[in-house]
C-alpha cells in the first residue's frame, strides 16, 4: 500500500518522457521533410514561358529573341513548341524584330489555345457589356505562340505562366519578384549581369538547360519573402483617434475607452482590450497600472520583398529614432542611420555591407541589422521567421524616416507611422542548378571570393649531414 505514491510518480515520469519523445520525433520529422523537399524533383507540364529581360541592355534583346525562337520552334509533346511571353516594350523593337520572326516562322501565328486566368475572370466577362470587355478578355484574344506581357498582367493573372526565365543579374530577379506580388511561377535565372548571387545558369548552355528543365523536371529553392505592411497614424487632433487607456501592470494589456468629446467632459464608452504595439506605445512600471493616451493607426499599403526592407533617415541630417518591437515586445530603441530587415536571400546584400552575417537560404530567420548605430551595444541579430516585427517612428522623433522595399517603392514614415514585417505566405521559387547548399556556397565563393586566400606553407626542415 505504501508503494502506490512512487508508482504514480513513475507514471508521471513516463508520461513526461513520452511527451518529450513525441516532440523530439516531430522536430526530427520536420527537418527530414525539409530535406526531402530540397531534394525532390518536380515535374510539370510547362506550356507558357515568360521571359524577363534586363532593362536598358540592348545586347540582351538579341539573346531574348534567340531564346524565344528556340522555345517556340522546338516541338514539345506534340507538333508545336511553347507559348512565349516577352516584354511588351519589345513589340516594336528593331533589335527584337517581331515582324521578322513572324515572316520567317509563319507557323507561329497559327491560333494557339490559351489558358484562362481564372473562373472569376470568365464569369465577370460574361456579365460585362460587349462594348467594354475586361482586360483579361482582351488578353484572351491574342493568338499565336509569341505574346507580350505587361506588369498588370503579371500582378492580376500570374497563373497564365507556368515558368519564368530571367536574362540579367540579381536586379532582374528582384524585378521579377516585384512583378509577382502574390503567386510566383518557378524562376530560372541566367547569369547575364554583374555579380549574380541568384543566377546560377550560363546562357551559353541555354538549350540543354531548358531541355532538362522541361523534360526531366526541376529542383526548387523556396526562398522566403517578407510581407511589409505600412501603417499610418490617424491624425491626433481628430476625436476618433484619441483614446484614454490604462495599461495593466500584471498582464500588459491596454484597456481603453472611446472619447466622444475632448477635454474633461468626454463621454466614455465601454472598456476594450487594445494592442499597444499598433499605436507605438509600450511599457509601464512593474506593479502599477498606468493611464496613457493612445493613437490609432490604419494599414494603407503592403509589399512583398525578396531581399530587404530598409528604414533610414533619408535626407534628414538627424540620426534616426526608431522603436523596434518583436511579437508585441519592445526589443530596443534604434538610434542609427537606419535599420535593415533582411531575408536569408538578402543577407548578401545591404545587410552584409552593414556588418550582418551571411545566412543560408534554408534557415527560416529574419535578419535585423543596424546601419551605423550610435551605440556599442546594438549588434546584428537573427530572430525566428514566426516573429512579427514592427518598426515604429515615435511621436517624439525629431524627423521622419524613409522606407524602401527591395530598393523600390520608397515611402516616408511620419511620426506615429510604423511598418509590420512578417514571413510571406508567397515564397519565391528559384530553380536549383545542383543542390541548394551547393549553389549557395558556390555563389558566395564565386562572387565574394569567400574563404579564398593563399594557403599557409609548411615549415621547411633542413637536415645537416
Amino acid at each position: 500500500m505504501s508503494d502506490s505514491p512512487p508508482l504514480e510518480d513513475d507514471d508521471d515520469d513516463d508520461m513526461g518522457g513520452s511527451l518529450t519523445k513525441q516532440l523530439a520525433e516531430t522536430a526530427v520529422g520536420v527537418r527530414e521533410m525539409s530535406k526531402q523537399l530540397g531534394r525532390a524533383r518536380i515535374h510539370s507540364n510547362i506550356q507558357n514561358v515568360l521571359i524577363v529581360t534586363k532593362a536598358r541592355d540592348n545586347r540582351l534583346i538579341k539573346l531574348t529573341r534567340e531564346l524565344a525562337i528556340y522555345l517556340m520552334t522546338k516541338k514539345r509533346n506534340g507538333d508545336r513548341g511553347l507559348v512565349v511571353y516577352v516584354d511588351n516594350q519589345l513589340r516594336h523593337s528593331r533589335r527584337f524584330d517581331a515582324t521578322g520572326i513572324e515572316r520567317e516562322y509563319p507557323e507561329l501565328l497559327i491560333p494557339f489555345p490559351r489558358r484562362r486566368a481564372s473562373n472569376s475572370s470568365s464569369s465577370s466577362s460574361s456579365n460585362a457589356s460587349t462594348s467594354s470587355p475586361p482586360r483579361d478578355e482582351a488578353f484572351l484574344r491574342e493568338e499565336g505562340q509569341l505574346r507580350y506581357w505587361t506588369a498588370d498582367m503579371c500582378s492580376r493573372s500570374p497563373h497564365l505562366f507556368d515558368f519564368v526565365v530571367t536574362l540579367g543579374g540579381d536586379g532582374t530577379v528582384l524585378f521579377t519578384s516585384w512583378l509577382f506580388q502574390r503567386i510566383v511561377p518557378p524562376v530560372l535565372p541566367f547569369a547575364l549581369g554583374s555579380l549574380g548571387f541568384l543566377t546560377n545558369f550560363d546562357f551559353a548552355d541555354h538549350q540543354s538547360v531548358m531541355d532538362n528543365v522541361i523534360d526531366d523536371g526541376i529542383r526548387v529553392n523556396l526562398r522566403m519573402r517578407f510581407t511589409c505592411t505600412v501603417y499610418r497614424a490617424v491624425a491626433p487632433d481628430k476625436e476618433t483617434s484619441r483614446r484614454k487607456a490604462i495599461k495593466k501592470a500584471d498582464t500588459g494589456e491596454i484597456l481603453m475607452k472611446n472619447l466622444e468629446k475632448k477635454g474633461w467632459e468626454a463621454i466614455e464608452g465601454g472598456w476594450s482590450i487594445h494592442n499597444p504595439v499598433a499605436d507605438g506605445k509600450d511599457g509601464c512600471k512593474a506593479g502599477k497600472d498606468k493611464e496613457i493616451m493612445c493613437f490609432s493607426t490604419r494599414p494603407v499599403e503592403s509589399f512583398e520583398v525578396l531581399n530587404d526592407l530598409v528604414v533610414d533617415r533619408g535626407p534628414s541630417p538627424y540620426v534616426s529614432l526608431l522603436e523596434l518591437f518583436g511579437d508585441d515586445h519592445h526589443l530596443t530603441t534604434v538610434q542609427a542611420d537606419g535599420l535593415a530587415i533582411s531575408t536569408p536571400t538578402g543577407s548578401t546584400a545591404y545587410s552584409m555591407s552593414a556588418g550582418g552575417s551571411l545566412v543560408h537560404p534554408e534557415i527560416p530567420a529574419i535578419l535585423i541589422t543596424p546601419l551605423c548605430p550610435h551605440t556599442l551595444s546594438f549588434r546584428p541579430m537573427l530572430v525566428p521567421d514566426s516573429m512579427e516585427v514592427r518598426i515604429c517612428v515615435p511621436f517624439n522623433s525629431r524627423s521622419t524616416a524613409w522606407a524602401s522595399f527591395d530598393g523600390r517603392g520608397r515611402v516616408e514614415l511620419k511620426q506615429g507611422d510604423h511598418i509590420k514585417v512578417t514571413a510571406s505566405k508567397y515564397p519565391f521559387p528559384t530553380v536549383c542548378a545542383d543542390k541548394q547548399s551547393t549553389d549557395w556556397f558556390h555563389a558566395i565563393s564565386r562572387t565574394l571570393k569567400w574563404n579564398e586566400r593563399e594557403r599557409q606553407k609548411s615549415f621547411v626542415v633542413v637536415e645537416e649531414s
